[in-house]
């Protein structure tokens, strides 16, 4: 079974409604219900808007961290999940089910198998 990244592309902005909020909630609740049954859970986490983010790099030997993002944008990861599936269209499926319950761009990544290490 491979594992699967399902990452949310959340828009730079004011946060929806407390109505919107709340279907999406129930919608993306029911998801990882169902993700869970399946035996595909693995975790899933929101993330905190860009300013909270720190990065960190070195350059020249010298340890350097930025506060926001690396990159300026439209968009930002907004959370994630990490799934198993037996292959990439069944972590599709569930990208579907997010980014319907969303309303979001989700992306779908593999992960490299442990021996390609």
């Amino acid at each position: 079974m491979k594992q699967y990244l399902l990452s949310i592309y959340q828009p730079d902005g004011p946060i929806p409604s407390a109505d919107v909020l709340e279907k999406v909630g129930r919608e993306l609740h029911a998801l990882n219900e169902d993700i869970k049954a399946a035996g595909s859970w693995v975790f899933t986490g929101g993330l905190h808007d860009p300013a909270s983010a720190t990065v960190v790099r070195v350059r020249g030997g010298e340890v350097l961290t930025t506060d926001g993002p690396y990159v300026e944008g439209k968009e930002h990861l907004g959370g994630l999940w990490v799934v198993n599936a037996p292959d990439l269209d069944v972590a599709l499926g569930w990208a579907e089910r997010a980014s319907r319950a969303t309303t979001l761009p989700i992306e779908v990544r593999p992960f490299h198998d442990r021996a390609e290490y």
